[in-house]
């Protein structure tokens, strides 16, 4: 299901009494993120504040806050439903003669029906300001106590590779410093901090930059989403979709921006400028410390009449972004298959912040393989973060917590298994042992072979006769062990 605006699939949540208006008025200066945190930790609904305090748009905040409510977001019952789309698209073989070629049209036809259209109109251009554009308006939250300010938390940032044009989409947050500046905060591995490296390089004097808020989720996703350079966010949601975004021009900067957004800040950085930002509650459950970051310059701020802000919070995990974690993790397994194909399954846990572990299950076959899988993992874009994998043997289930820890006790010789080696670390991570660089660690916790110095027999699971398990479940319901007492 394609939504074509975010109101649309916030019909969608009302129809499954999966949201929940709220008319009373309520501060976006902490107050909503008290009742949003209550809300996310007790596995809550969507929240729509129809009136916070100091502005006449509605909030609405944790739409994406259950697996369930990320799945429906993205135009699909269950998040598995797209991976598999994903798995037979890049299995589909090259065409051997024409009548494979022409099997194949149909699906050639409907991923052209993905790219990017032209729009008929513009729903994000019904309100325009450029003359005086402000901020002052924008119900934009200060999430916890010391935060250095008011923050914008679900942004669709729109960039351009000064050299090669070609356009990105992310997510940074942007703090609110006055009514016509905000601090970008773009962390030094990110698209958008290379391509303002690029404009430094050709002496740009002014970089453009839209930051959109709302839309079709599954734009609001891609955003977020870790894509490899050469796929395009917006084809990507057109994907999700199943039906291309409809993008307009914007008023002041030479950017395209979806038509159905909610609200649309136009404006620019200058390469090379910077201002502290911070600090910020953040995922990590801790602060992120100030530092120096670019500078956003607003031009314009269109929206729709009728707008909606759309905002996250995080903090202490379990929130709302842990749903946005768990949609990549199942989203883009068959494209890490893709590149490591003996991985069967991962794990992100959203408890250890995505990043900071990694539980993977393969298909062993020689010696060390737990190590390459672990090098290889570390090899690919955002996966470069993650500062500790451990690698399991196939029929590890590494979404069962207890499962995971037994088998770590019981198949981990410390001096044998663990690997430390140093690398790129997140910028969010406080521990590490310098900024942006610190070590990491690879734990295998796959059955030790003979080839590996393992020279005794290694012991069969403890496991009940199949054919007595097969009686026993004929049996229960006779034995009146389900009753309730």
């Amino acid at each position: 299901m394609a939504y074509e605006q975010l109101g649309h699939f916030l019909e969608r949540l009302r129809l499954e009494n999966e949201l929940v208006e709220i008319d009373v008025p309520v501060s976006p200066d902490l107050e909503i993120t008290e009742i949003c945190d209550r809300t996310v930790k007790t596995k809550g609904p969507a929240l729509l504040f129809n009136h916070p305090v100091g502005s006449d748009i509605p909030v609405v905040i944790n739409a994406f806050g259950s697996e369930k409510r990320m799945a429906w977001a993205l135009g699909a019952e269950s998040l598995d439903d797209i991976a598999q789309r994903i798995r037979d698209l890049i299995q589909t073989a090259p065409p051997k003669n024409w009548r494979e070629r022409l099997a194949l049209l149909p699906k050639l036809l409907e991923l052209a029906s993905y790219a990017p259209k032209r729009a008929s109109k513009c729903r994000c251009q019904e309100i325009i300001e450029t003359d005086n554009p402000s901020l002052e308006g924008l119900p934009i939250l200060r999430c916890w106590p010391q935060d250095g300010g008011p923050y914008i938390t679900l942004p669709q940032v729109f960039t351009r590779h000064p050299r090669t044009g070609i356009a990105n989409v992310g997510m940074y947050r942007l703090q609110k410093f006055d009514d016509r500046t905000l601090g970008m905060h773009w962390q030094i591995h990110k698209v958008g901090a290379e391509h303002e490296r690029e404009a430094i390089r050709k002496g740009e004097e002014r970089m453009p930059v839209a930051v959109v808020l709302g839309g079709d989720p599954a734009l609001m996703y891609a955003a977020s989403a870790p894509l490899p350079p050469q796929i395009d966010e917006i084809l990507f949601a057109g994907f999700l979709r199943r039906k291309g975004i409809e993008m307009t021009r914007c008023r002041t900067i030479d950017m395209e921006v979806p038509a159905n957004a909610e609200i649309v800040l136009e404006g620019y950085v200058v390469p090379g400028e910077a201002r502290i930002e911070g600090p910020f509650g953040d995922h990590t459950g801790y602060y992120s410390l100030a530092d120096q970051y670019p500078v956003f310059h607003l031009t314009a701020v269109t929206r729709a009449r009728d707008a909606i802000y759309p905002t996250i919070v995080v903090g202490k995990p379990p929130m709302e972004d842990a749903y946005l974690g768990k949609a990549t993790e199942r989203i883009f397994l068959p494209m890490l298959q893709m590149t490591v194909p003996e991985i069967v399954d991962i794990n992100l846990p959203p408890e250890t912040l995505f990043h900071s572990l990694v539980l993977v299950s393969i298909r062993k076959a020689y010696p060390g393989h737990a190590r390459k899988v672990a090098h290889a993992l570390w090899g690919l874009g955002q996966m470069a973060f993650s500062k500790t994998i451990i690698v399991f043997d196939e029929d590890v289930n590494v979404h069962d917590p207890l499962e995971v820890a037994w088998r770590y006790a019981n198949n981990v010789a410390p001096k044998r298994d663990i690997d430390f080696v140093m690398g790129p670390v997140d910028v969010l991570d406080n521990s590490s042992e310098f900024p942006r660089y610190g070590s990491k660690m690879v734990i295998d916790a796959t059955k030790t072979w003979p080839d590996e110095g393992f020279d005794r027999e290694w012991p069969p699971d403890v496991a009940m006769d199949p054919k007595v398990v097969e009686r026993i479940d004929r049996l229960w319901p006779e034995l009146g062990l389900d009753q309730d007492r």
